[in-house]
């Protein structure tokens, strides 16, 4: 087990390396004339840069103190999501790169032919003995000029030929000016998306065993707030208002609500306090609380107002609503038991289930539930991390059925690591309950 763990972290290095060796030469070497000023500063930029990387993810998981965790989190955090379109935009710029080259060519072809010339031969599709091409003055037409800039005198090399690139240099410089304005903007905009704040999305879920008198109610589905060194108090009073201007019936925070310690975090968590519906606010554990201590933020969370269902039920006037604990808690013996949660309720009321990973759906469908909320896959948060993102779960985000129970997975009001998404915008989903007998 310890050589393969070697074995694959060596060729996570491997690639890394190679990556970004290739980014380095792409940006930095083939934009400048030779080693230098330029090159020696790109390399120190992308090596920093993932040194702060490393230090962010490492100081967050160590719990170190929490000052030094926000120094690293911001630049860290974002050179990660920096680096991975930067090595996106330098990949596509392979594409464009051939087509750029053969520019110049047949502009300067154009130039050379000039309007109402014709083309200066090439001498080696000229057949022998044949006469030389002439202009419709009569006049021969002169050879072509050699490629390249025309020396001052034998030996020597002019000021101009110094002062402009050549076409090779010119070329790298387009794509690589092109990618990091691409990689930049692509980031600024996915970073403004988060830090602006979760928009609301309204899905309704018809319910077979659901009466008429519920019909409408309306749940606000809260997932993976990542209260952290980045998204702090501010961004936590930013969910609240959101979800409170929704008028919930009830409020589900279904996991991954901070990473970090209630010491570290409480003060940025305080705002929850401030949720309102009708029928209560209720938590369940996500992965994350386990990183952070999940017993002190069940405490915490209690204590703020909300009602944590650990493997538990609650009857609700016209259905059940259930909670169990994320999978990641069973390596403290604390993981989720549907048994205790469903195992004795009455199959003719319907039943909603808190759970935080898509994949606990299947022990959902045995037990006969109806409808799952779930969060936990950021819809993939950068893009094209959808695609691993949309492997490991059973559903990515949105609503599907599996047998009679259906599933509705949310992509989270935060983001975890970098403050950025990409092709997944935040949410904070309003699920509207329908009654077929309505």
């Amino acid at each position: 087990m310890v050589v393969v763990f070697a074995l694959v972290a060596l060729a996570v290095v491997g690639v890394l390396v190679t990556a970004n060796w290739y980014v380095w030469r792409r940006l930095f070497r083939d934009t400048t004339r030779g080693p230098g000023t330029v090159r020696r500063a790109g390399a120190v930029l992308i090596a920093g840069g993932w040194a702060l990387a490393v230090g962010a993810l490492v100081a967050e998981r160590a719990g170190a103190p929490f000052w030094l965790q926000r120094v690293l989190a911001w630049p860290g955090f974002l050179w990660l999501a920096l680096s991975v379109y930067l090595l996106l935009a330098v990949l596509a710029g392979e594409a464009v790169r051939p087509l750029l080259r053969r520019l110049p060519e047949r502009r300067a072809a154009a130039r050379a032919a000039g309007p109402g010339e014709l083309p200066a031969p090439d001498p080696e599709r000229v057949p022998a003995g044949s006469a030389p091409p002439r202009t419709p003055a009569g006049d021969p037409v002169p050879p072509a000029p050699a490629d390249g800039p025309p020396a001052d005198a034998p030996g020597t090399t002019s000021a101009s030929a110094l002062a402009v690139p050549s076409r090779r240099l010119f070329v790298s410089r387009v794509v690589a000016g092109a990618a990091v304005a691409a990689a930049v903007g692509t980031v600024g905009h996915g970073t403004y998306g988060v830090l602006r704040g979760p928009k609301v999305k309204r899905v309704t879920v018809p319910l077979a065993k659901l009466p008429r008198a519920a019909h409408g109610f309306r749940i606000a589905v809260v997932s993976d707030v990542h209260l952290g060194p980045v998204l702090g108090r501010g961004f936590a009073r930013t969910v609240v208002d959101t979800v409170n201007s929704t008028q919930p019936d009830l409020i589900a925070v279904v996991g991954d609500l901070v990473d970090g310690s209630v010491k570290d975090l409480g003060p940025a968590a305080a705002p929850l306090a401030g949720l309102r519906a009708r029928h209560g606010a209720y938590f369940v554990t996500g992965n994350h609380e386990y990183f952070s201590g999940a017993e002190q933020w069940v405490a915490e969370v209690r204590r703020l107002g909300l009602i944590p269902l650990e493997n538990a039920r609650t009857e609700l006037p016209h259905f059940d609503l259930a909670g169990v604990n994320d999978v990641a808690g069973e390596d403290e013996g604390q993981g989720p038991d549907y048994a205790r949660a469903l195992g004795d309720r009455d199959r003719a009321r319907a039943c909603v289930l808190l759970a935080h990973q898509p994949v606990q759906i299947h022990d959902a469908v045995d037990h006969g539930v109806d409808l799952q909320l779930s969060g936990h896959t950021h819809g993939g948060q950068l893009w094209p991390g959808n695609l691993i993102a949309g492997a490991a779960n059973p559903t990515l985000a949105g609503l599907e059925r599996y047998g009679d129970t259906q599933l509705y997975v949310s992509r989270g009001a935060g983001a975890w690591g970098p403050p950025t998404r990409v092709g997944a915008p935040s949410d904070i989903t309003v699920i509207e309950l329908a009654s077929r007998q309505a």
